[in-house]
């Protein structure tokens, strides 16, 4: 592990207190922790003590990592290279440890540390991180304001990490440890099943899954012309009406189904134990957030499907006429029905589209850039050992 040499911290030394400015370097993962860096990097400087400069860096390399150690390493070397005060990694890479999900992991030696945005839960994200970053920071100063616990483990008392809410629902824990190089680093971790509950939102959160309604292009308009099919069809009109809420509960839910099953299936997304270095809990929680994030992408893509169709229907389909084929009053209720048919065929029309979309398509839909870019890699992996 490298180390900066007496002489070389002497001289950094000099030149932070002759320049009187702190730099930090943010090295960010493309996509969600850049917007992150960026945004702390115009508002963080301000509410420091001294005068501070921030430099972020979004470094695709990083993403090809595995591991805090690893990002560490990393994130000293361009600390030294770029001559920075300190310098932390924000990442999308889910951390486990033995303590917990973890949050932050800090080297103090080298006066750097990584922050794990998926450990910060799936509410409030950036200012979870902007909190975290704030300890980081006193951590690598000196100053942590911690106060020990049995065990030697500490709890945070400031910049809101110890509030009521957080303490609640999954409480960040500081743990001192001894490295077998010598080193003393700190992590901070989040314990117990409601700290994997966070983590788990984390990783949902930071997937976006709202953005795969626009990364599904083809299965998007197989959807769309599906149900276009459906607004000249006055037998999806009948069908809309006459079944009951259950039954058209029960078919939504089956459509959702067959989509999120048929883009695992068709696209290889469901994780492998091997994907994950023989962690089987890190590989239940991929195959959770996978889920959990093309349940919400689909469920987004329907609630926007049903909303165009309805307003569709209300502007084409004449009253008169949808009492006269249906033989009853026609409402609002019924323009809804309606496009609820209308939506359920587009679904599952959409399961069929979806097939035609690239792999690699569904990857930058479904993840962020780490995510996409580690499945890319395995499946490349895969298909290179195969062709050996």
């Amino acid at each position: 592990m490298p180390t900066r040499s007496s002489d070389d911290t002497e001289s950094v030394t000099d030149d932070r207190s002759s320049e009187r400015v702190t730099v930090l370097g943010l090295i960010a993962d493309p996509d969600m922790p850049q917007t992150i860096a960026e945004h702390l990097a115009d508002t963080l400087p301000e509410e420091l003590d001294g005068e501070w400069r921030f430099e972020v860096d979004a470094d695709p390399v990083t993403a090809t990592l595995e591991g805090t150690a690893e990002i560490l390493d990393q994130t000293a070397h361009k600390c030294d290279s770029h001559g920075w005060t300190y310098a932390i990694c924000i990442t999308d890479l889910p951390v486990r440890s033995e303590e917990g999900p973890v949050v932050a992991d800090i080297d103090h030696d080298r006066g750097v540390g990584v922050v794990s945005v998926p450990g910060m839960g799936g509410l409030q994200t950036r200012r979870r991180v902007h909190q975290v970053i704030r300890q980081v920071l006193d951590e690598l100063r000196g100053d942590h304001g911690q106060r020990d616990e049995p065990g030697g483990v500490r709890e945070h008392r400031r910049h809101g990490l110890s509030g009521r809410a957080i303490g609640v629902l999954a409480p960040i824990r500081r743990k001192a440890i001894e490295t077998e190089d010598s080193y003393l680093d700190v992590r901070y971790v989040t314990p117990g099943k409601r700290g994997k509950l966070r983590l788990l939102s984390g990783m949902v959160r930071t997937n976006r899954p709202w953005r795969l309604v626009f990364g599904l292009s083809r299965a998007l308009a197989a959807a769309v012309a599906t149900s276009a099919f459906g607004l000249s069809s006055s037998t999806i009109w009948m069908v809309g009406d006459q079944l009951n809420t259950g039954f058209k509960v029960l078919t939504t839910a089956t459509a959702i189904a067959a989509l999120v099953a048929w883009l695992i299936a068709a696209h290889n997304l469901w994780e492998k134990r091997g994907d994950t270095r023989s962690d089987p809990e890190l590989a239940r929680l991929y195959n959770a957030s996978t889920l959990l994030t093309l349940i919400i992408g689909v469920v987004v893509l329907l609630v926007i499907l049903f909303v165009v169709n309805f307003v569709l229907a209300w502007l084409i389909l004449p009253a008169s006429l949808l009492t006269s084929m249906l033989g009853s009053e026609t409402d609002v209720g019924t323009y809804l029905a309606v496009a609820w048919a209308f939506t359920t065929l587009g679904g599952i029309a959409g399961a069929l589209g979806s097939s035609l979309e690239t792999d690699q398509a569904v990857r930058q839909a479904a993840y962020g850039y780490r995510e996409s870019r580690r499945r890319a890699e395995y499946q490349e992996h895969e298909q290179g050992s195969g062709g050996d």
